[in-house]
Order: structure tokens, then sequence, then C-alpha cells
């Protein structure tokens, strides 16, 4: 059996400023923006190279859903983007002005920094170590 993880529903204020972060700041694709209704849209981001998961960007619907904009985990790091090339990666959202809450770090595993979307959601961007 195979499994895989398709989409991860990431709640966000505003599905068009949503997709010029994802696209512009961290140079992800945008696979699929349809309008569904009035109101909603499905919208697929994914990293460069990505071939299996890719965010799904759902506009907050009602004020509990608002409530979680920007805080899905309860601030602790909620994705993890993977790089061939860290300061490469880390130097352009740098001059992006990405804002990293943790920088770089050299860990058992790889080099890693922490960094926040547009709403806050915390990511670690990271280059692990090749094996």
């Amino acid at each position: 059996m195979k499994q895989t993880i398709a989409h991860i529903a990431l709640v966000v204020d505003d599905y068009d400023e949503a997709i010029k972060f994802y696209t512009k700041k961290l140079d992800f694709n945008l696979i699929e923006d349809t309008k569904l209704s009035e109101f909603k849209r499905w919208v697929l981001v994914s990293p460069p190279g990505a071939k299996e998961c890719s965010l799904l960007l759902a506009k907050a619907a009602n004020d509990k859903q608002s409530a979680f904009v920007g805080n899905q985990s309860g601030r602790r790091v909620f994705l993890f983007l993977y790089t061939d090339d860290f300061w490469r990666d880390y130097n352009k959202m740098v001059e992006r002005g990405i804002h990293f809450i943790r920088p770089p770090k050299k860990e058992e595993y790889g080099i890693v920094a922490v960094f926040e979307d547009l709403y806050g959601n915390l990511w670690d961007l990271l280059e692990p170590y090749k094996q």
C-alpha cells in the first residue's frame, strides 16, 4: 500500500495576499486557483520541485477560523521547508524581508533557521545533512 499527504490546509486572511507572499517571497509555484463560489477558491501552491504535497490556501470563513490565522500550531514550528542550498535560500529570503525569529544554527541533522510567514505561522528552513 502507498499513501501520501496531498495537501495541507493553511488558513489565510486573503487569497491574493497569500498567493503573492508564497509566489513572490518564497518562490512557490501557483498550481491552481479555481473559483468555487462567490467567496471560496481552491488555491494550491508548492515549493519548486515539490512532487507530492502542496499548501491549500483556505480563506477563513468565519470568526472562529479567523482566530487561527497565523497560529495554527500554537506558535510551534508548523511547516518545514527543505532546501538543497540553505545559504542561497536564507540570503534571498532575508533580502525579500522574510522575518527570521531564530538565526541559522548547525544541528546534528542539518542547518536550520526559523521564519514567520506573512501571518506569523512558524516554519523551519532546513538543509538536511547528506546521509
